[in-house]
């Protein structure tokens, strides 16, 4: 492992069990910064209002947590319906006006969700969770609110757990520390080859991760399932590397996804680290992301199906990336700095 990210992993890496929900109350309160919880949705009508529930019984009624927002995106179940009747507050992504077009995907919702919530500190859950547990966001929030001075500067923090799915032993005790196939076979042999100092990130896709405002407002953001290799890289880019930690949360369970729809994700991932490639990193005329096609004719991929009138099918892969919250003219909760 490259040095730094040794030194990296030895001092940015977390316990959730270090951060309890009243001393972070204390620390928020001395602070004076305010939190909101943001949980992106689409077709999980299943899950949410357990995950709604659990944040909003244990850390919005105790005031760690000052907004519990969901974001519907195009759901076609009872997801927004069931999440408002949890106790959050919904809101449809296609309806939060930011004067762009529309654009459906987790990244779209993420970068929406800055329009529409006014924490200084945002927390993403997903919504599939089956099992986890509140500690996720106190765990996320905690480096970010520490008074250690050794933490000073924290931007990001990224959660690593063992990942229990369909995929893998029922047996808890036999769960593997991994991050997904798109995690182990995509993310981070990139970021072990054009991004050293990043690899002893665990888990750089997990959709567990907190930021402050200040931040995100002033990244821009991958439509789609892009959004957490970017907000990773770039943060790195701009801020180095000890503006990021991470912290253990322990055990996630999460609803199993199919290999098909695994492939768009890992497009997605190669998209969005193609854009960001360190300079020297590949010799291509012209640059390599120039040559990614622009928003209004998306790359498909192409996948074999034996159920398939013609063999084949087409998915669209998105790559459009919205700019920073923060130059759009619709945006109100800009950090000053």
């Amino acid at each position: 492992m490259d040095g730094a990210a040794q030194r990296w992993f030895d001092s940015r890496t977390f316990d959730a069990a270090q951060f309890q929900a009243a001393d972070l109350i204390g620390a928020k309160q001395r602070s004076g910064q305010t939190v909101s919880v943001v949980i992106p949705a689409r077709n999980e009508a299943a899950t949410v209002a357990a995950v709604v529930s659990q944040i909003r019984q244990a850390l919005l009624v105790s005031g760690l947590v000052d907004e519990l927002v969901v974001l519907d995106s195009d759901s076609t179940d009872d997801t927004a319906a069931i999440a408002r009747a949890a106790g959050a507050t919904v809101f449809a992504a296609r309806d939060i006006d930011t004067g762009t077009p529309l654009s459906p995907g987790k990244g779209e919702a993420l970068w929406k969700s800055l329009f529409v919530t006014s924490g200084d500190l945002l927390v993403f859950i997903d919504a599939d969770l089956t099992e986890w547990g509140p500690h996720f966001v106190t765990g996320l929030l905690g480096p970010l609110l520490s008074e250690e001075p050794s933490d000073e500067g924290i931007l990001l923090t990224k959660g690593f757990y063992d990942r229990l799915a369909d995929d893998l032993p029922a047996d808890p005790a036999a769960a593997l520390p991994q991050g997904g196939r798109v995690t182990e076979l995509v993310a981070r042999p990139l970021l072990n080859l054009y991004w050293p100092e990043l690899a002893a990130v665990v888990q750089p896709l997990a959709g567990e991760w907190a930021v402050r405002r200040s931040l995100i407002e002033s990244l821009p953001i991958p439509v789609g399932y892009g959004v957490e290799f970017a907000s990773l890289t770039d943060t790195w880019r701009w801020h180095g590397l000890p503006a990021i930690a991470q912290v253990d949360l322990g055990r996630r369970g999460h609803r199993h996804r199919n290999v098909h729809d695994l492939g768009v994700m890992a497009a997605e991932i190669l998209a969005t680290a193609m854009r960001r490639l360190p300079v020297g990193a590949m010799s291509a005329s012209p640059p390599v992301a120039a040559r990614l096609p622009a928003e209004a004719g998306l790359p498909s991929l192409q996948q074999y199906d034996r159920h398939a009138p013609q063999g084949w099918r087409s998915r669209p892969v998105p790559v459009a990336e919205r700019p920073a919250a923060r130059t759009n003219g619709r945006y109100t909760n800009r950090t000053m700095t």
